[in-house]
């Protein structure tokens, strides 16, 4: 795996190891049918089925998009992590090595949305061109993935 080995003026030295598209791969799978069981329930609460005919309200997908960037959202800018991040064991940290705040987790996932386009493969291409294993929500943001 590709690691960093950073010196801090008076502190020890400190190796990442970036971490890759397989496990970053479980860890989105886990994230997802966990999203998939909030919005199936929120779904049955309102009462939308996927089994209608009848046409969809646009804000049904609106909210649908605000729950699943806002449960990545919350869960790294609070944690580092979301539970998926947690059962792979990875977590989610500045470039400096700090925890991210609000704002990154944000614009990185703000970002799924390119690179997410063609099943991940905008962001898949992007991860396996970087030295940091970034892809362009961790590099705008300035965060990369690290092992727990």
């Amino acid at each position: 795996m590709a690691s960093e080995i950073q010196a801090n003026l008076g502190n020890p030295i400190e190796v990442r190891e970036y971490q890759g598209i397989g496990i970053r791969l479980v860890s989105l799978i886990i994230d997802n049918i966990i999203i998939g069981i909030i919005i199936g329930a929120i779904g049955s609460m309102i009462g939308f089925g996927m089994m209608t005919h009848k046409m969809t309200p646009w804000w049904i997908g609106l909210l649908y998009f605000v729950i699943y960037i806002g449960y990545f959202t919350l869960l790294e800018g609070s944690k580092g992590q979301t539970i998926g991040k947690m059962v792979t064991k990875i977590k989610v940290i500045g470039e400096d090595g700090t925890p991210i705040d609000m704002n990154q987790a944000l614009i990185r996932n703000l970002l799924r949305i390119i690179d997410g386009l063609f099943a991940y493969l905008i962001g898949a291409i992007l991860i396996w061109r970087s030295d940091k294993k970034q892809r362009l929500g961790d590099n705008v943001a300035k965060t990369i993935v690290v092992k727990a």
